[in-house]
């Protein structure tokens, strides 16, 4: 493995084409509202929703209220889907994973976990770990898939954005999962890590948006960025980078490096523990393979809506960010 593919490439060094990615710096239903627009015209029929809805009384997943206010204006008829964890915890069984959503206060629109009733293959192209990953089998019941993806650390993959969202959270509970986490014959369930473990991710990543081709879009919430997963409810870390704002793009590379480049572009003390965090689980392994999987773009034009889509650089989205407080 070269250099290149585990180590931060500055925009100037990146080729290939380049993806639109919008952004909005307007941390609130509203501006989830006004970024979807920009991201939604391909998202038709029967519309998945799939973000993380957190272990009980977890303290920094997107707030339900600010979703329920989104989707009952902009996608009412829209389903949240998610699927059963591979560890034991608060939504280990259907039955949990029931219960912890009314603690969360998921009750304002249909729920589908989608491993519910049993699994579906679905084909890995190109992939050199997999041929084929587990997904609820209820997924074929959906035509489109926005990721609506709180951003933040992660224990394992460094950082979880669109790409951890969906080649995580579309895996079944038992089966995907274990697949992504566990080398065969091992007594330890989380016995594959680094730069493996980024490269099954983002191979799971592709069977799901590869299922809905042009029909998925992405947005990322930069916002009480803990460098723990929300997986981790209230024992997450406490949460030191600045809140930034909402990235979106039809491209899951350009949305996800975006909000790496952003975390990159801060000051040294604003993204210290953040990028600690990527680096030392080898997380810019996501981003450079979904680059060889052919899944997207790693250079963009950063539309800023908030200044009449203004092209702008990770910088200036980025610029004036204040120390973090809890909103």
């Amino acid at each position: 493995m070269s250099d290149n593919q585990n180590r931060y490439i500055p925009f100037e060094e990146r080729t290939g084409n380049e993806s639109i990615v919008y952004f909005t710096r307007d941390l609130s239903p509203e501006g989830l509202k006004k970024i979807y627009r920009k991201v939604s015209a391909n998202l038709t029929g029967k519309i998945a929703v799939k973000l993380h809805t957190g272990e009980q009384y977890g303290p920094n997943i997107i707030p339900p209220s600010w979703v329920k206010e989104f989707l009952g204006s902009e996608i009412p008829d829209a389903t949240i889907v998610e699927t059963n964890t591979y560890y034991d915890g608060d939504r280990y069984t259907t039955e949990q994973h029931r219960k912890t959503l009314e603690i969360n206060g998921w009750t304002f629109c249909p729920v589908d976990i989608m491993d519910e009733e049993g699994t579906e293959m679905l084909p890995v192209k190109g992939g050199k770990w997999f041929t084929e990953m587990s997904v609820g089998d209820h997924m074929k019941r959906y035509d489109s898939l926005l990721a609506l993806t709180h951003f933040k650390g992660h224990t394992m993959g460094g950082f979880g954005g669109s790409n951890k969202n969906i080649g995580i959270g579309c895996a079944d509970g038992r089966i995907g999962k274990k697949m992504i986490h566990t080398a065969e014959g091992s007594n330890d369930m989380w016995s594959i890590a680094e730069e493996e473990l980024m490269e099954r991710i983002s191979e799971s990543t592709k069977a799901t948006i590869d299922h809905f081709g042009t029909k998925v879009s992405y947005i990322n919430v930069m916002r009480n960025m803990s460098v723990s997963c929300d997986c981790e409810g209230r024992a997450a870390e406490p949460v030191v980078t600045p809140n930034v704002g909402i990235v979106a793009s039809l491209d899951i590379l350009a949305a996800d490096q975006a909000s790496v480049d952003m975390i990159y572009a801060m000051c040294e003390a604003d993204h210290k523990a953040m990028v600690e965090r990527i680096e030392s689980r080898h997380g810019l392994r996501q981003l450079s393979y979904m680059k060889e999987l052919g899944m997207g773009n790693d250079r963009y034009q950063l539309i800023d809506i908030d200044h009449e889509d203004a092209v702008i650089d990770a910088a200036k989205a980025v610029e004036g960010v204040k120390p973090f407080k809890l909103i």
